[in-house]
């Protein structure tokens, strides 16, 4: 007997077409629906945090029936994971891109720093992270994929940084992961750890991150710093002296 079965792939694909031709999003496929859902879920997230909220929360905050939120998301799990990507998305966009630009090595690290240290200890961001820390213990495969995706990628990057600044003769580092994480642990200074425990209940001020961030680069540029950098600075001191 032949087997009568569907192909539920191609009836999905089947489905998306249609849709298309018809000129409408398919099932699990319109943005403004799933936009919907997750503005619901954040929400929900911030007022109850992540083991009380539910589903059926969610749901009724959104707008959307049961039905509708399980065609977009597979569980809570799912879509709480869904949310801190978008998060993350919206609040760290291009702000790595300064570090492909980087002509004045102390100014850059200057500049990085500051938006690193504003983006981290932001109100927003602390919820976020105080959500994923409470949610680990239960699901530590979600909390080792949100540092994969986020502060390990970030950290990345600042490695290549340092070690384009190493090639041009500017640093001279032995760990240059090691170094990576020092100057963000430098940048933030206490910060992250009086927010992320309520310390604080304000994030710090543009002057105070200013300072910090001012301090912890000069110290980072003493220990890691050339004399080819100290001789390219001296030059553009002078030649600002000289315009003055």
């Amino acid at each position: 007997m032949a087997d009568t079965t569907p192909d539920v792939e191609t009836d999905k694909c089947d489905d998306l077409l249609e849709s298309l031709r018809r000129g409408r999003p398919a099932a699990g496929q319109d943005p403004v629906k799933r936009s919907q859902i997750i503005d619901g879920a954040r929400r929900v997230f911030i007022e109850k945090g992540f083991e009380a909220a539910s589903m059926n929360d969610i749901t009724r905050e959104a707008g959307v029936s049961k039905g509708t939120i399980y065609v977009y998301f597979a569980n809570k799990e799912e879509l709480f994971e869904a949310l801190i990507e978008e998060e993350r998305g919206t609040i760290f966009k291009n702000m790595y891109d300064m570090l492909d630009r980087a002509d004045d090595l102390r100014q850059t690290l200057v500049k990085f720093g500051k938006v690193l240290s504003m983006k981290i200890t932001s109100a927003r961001v602390i919820q976020a992270q105080r959500t994923v820390i409470g949610a680990s213990d239960r699901i530590p495969d979600m909390g080792a994929r949100f540092y994969e995706r986020g502060p390990k990628r970030g950290h990345d990057k600042v490695v290549k940084f340092l070690n384009a600044a190493i090639e041009r003769g500017l640093l001279k580092i032995d760990d240059v992961d090691l170094a990576a994480y020092q100057f963000t642990e430098l940048c933030l200074a206490g910060l992250f750890r009086q927010c992320i425990f309520a310390y604080r209940t304000k994030a710090p001020s543009q002057e105070e991150i200013d300072h910090i961030v001012r301090s912890g680069v000069d110290m980072f540029l003493k220990n890691y710093g050339t004399e080819q950098l100290a001789e390219e600075e001296s030059h553009q001191m002078i030649a600002l002296e000289a315009k003055a």
